[in-house]
């Protein structure tokens, strides 16, 4: 590709690489090292997962910010020297068996990777050319997919090698690599500040929750958008609850003694099924209308869901998960194409900065209420999964009776919108449309 031809490009790729590596595999050792010293108390790999989600709702506002006014290199930069510092810290606390210390070193080091992604994408944009950002984009979901597939495969193994402080070390690998081939691009001035040199005392939280205000009075106000939105507000719940039931399912139920094994079967089996599903809906994408990709499959993994609480067998447990993969990956493109045509370009970075909050939001509810009820008042794994399950078809047939009808009121808009444009050209023949 003449993309890798770009040296600048090649460096960030693999500093987004170097860390994300440095996230997964720290954060799936940690809740592996939970349930094996705390088994007794699996709210605490729970918790864990809420240290990772819950710094989005406190930091989402200024991301985008901060990624926008000041120098981009030099935030994705001090995001991973500040992140191998926390690892350090980590480390130490360890040592310590203070779990609250851990969880707040975990919650900080997790607000400053919210900051990381934005100042990084941000940055390749800067450096490609227009007919760049598609191989970009796409080079940068496959990377992201990777992880989806063997993140928790690549954890499992290494905490099983090298331990819990083993597996922070790599961590702190994984960081620093990444801060020194930052550090190393050429990348101009115009790319890192694109709104020229601010300073903090230049930015207003104020002006930063106005943007934020405009965007979601303007989803409100557009009924189709709003119930997009709203789908991703589920998918939060969705996520919450793999993050942590999957684990719980092999540690308390099928496996006890290989739970680490599975559990890594599970994200890969996931994963090849997301991948799949992607594979199958580019290709159906133009033959069927994009609430008909949502719908059906929303419907199918809402039964999928409750059978994965009724089974016993490993083998089938894994490839109920493999097909749930299948079926969110057209809801994922249907979603993904049709929010830009429903959007006005002037506002889809506002709308889009409320889709991570809202998901964060629901995971973090999930994970919260999980933490409050297993084993406590639930005391079996198989109830969540039958809770998850009728959420899914709820929100199923709430899309089933909603979205055909919004839909074509949008398309009679645009229809609309279309004549009489074409009329006011056929009236006025010298107006060009640009």
């Amino acid at each position: 590709m003449k993309i890798f031809k770009n040296p600048n490009f090649v460096k960030l790729f693999y500093a987004a690489l170097f860390s994300q590596m440095g996230t997964t595999i720290g954060n799936m050792a940690f809740a592996f090292y939970l349930l094996d010293h705390f088994s007794h108390q699996p709210s605490y790999a729970t918790l864990a997962e809420l240290m990772y989600s819950l710094p989005t709702i406190l930091v989402f506002f200024i991301v985008g910010v901060v990624a926008d006014r000041f120098d981009r290199k030099k935030v994705a930069e001090n995001c991973d020297w500040i992140r191998a510092l926390l690892t350090i810290v980590l480390f130490a606390a360890l040592f310590t068996q203070s779990i609250p210390f851990v969880f707040l070193v975990l919650f900080l080091r997790s607000a400053v990777t919210k900051f990381f992604f934005p100042a990084e994408n941000s940055l390749v944009q800067g450096i490609l050319s227009k007919e760049q950002y598609a191989q970009a984009a796409g080079l940068n979901q496959m990377l992201f997919s990777i992880f989806m597939v063997f993140g928790v495969g690549i954890g499992a193994p290494i905490y099983k090698l090298v331990g819990i402080h083993g597996a922070v070390v790599v961590d702190f690998i994984s960081f620093v690599i990444s801060a020194l081939l930052i550090r190393s691009c050429h990348i101009p001035s115009s790319a890192r500040l694109p709104n020229g040199k601010l300073n903090w005392k230049d930015i207003s939280i104020k002006s930063s929750f106005t943007d934020f205000k405009d965007g979601i009075i303007y989803i409100i106000r557009n009924r189709l958008l709003s119930t997009l939105i709203f789908g991703f507000f589920i998918f939060g719940f969705f996520n919450g609850a793999f993050a942590i039931l999957p684990m719980f399912t092999m540690k308390y139920e099928l496996s006890p003694t290989n739970y680490e094994w599975y559990a890594s079967l599970f994200a890969i089996s996931l994963g090849f099924g997301l991948l799949t599903g992607s594979g199958i809906g580019t290709l159906v994408a133009s033959k069927f209308k994009p609430y008909q990709l949502m719908i059906l499959p929303i419907f199918v993994t809402s039964l999928l869901v409750f059978f994965l609480g009724y089974t016993n067998n490993i083998s089938i447990f894994l490839a109920l998960v493999f097909i749930i993969g299948v079926c969110l990956g057209p809801i994922n493109i249907a979603i993904g194409g049709w929010m830009p045509k429903i959007v006005h370009p002037k506002l889809m970075g506002r709308v889009s900065g409320w889709i991570d909050p809202l998901m964060m939001f629901a995971q973090s509810l999930t994970l919260g209420l999980i933490a409050i009820l297993f084993p406590k008042i639930v005391e079996t794994v198989d109830y969540l999964y039958y809770g998850i399950a009728f959420i899914i078809l709820i929100v199923s047939l709430f899309y089933g009776y909603t979205l055909p009808k919004l839909n074509k009121e949008f398309e009679e808009k645009e229809r609309k919108s279309r004549k009489k444009k074409e009329s006011i050209r056929k009236t006025n023949p010298n107006i060009h449309s640009i």
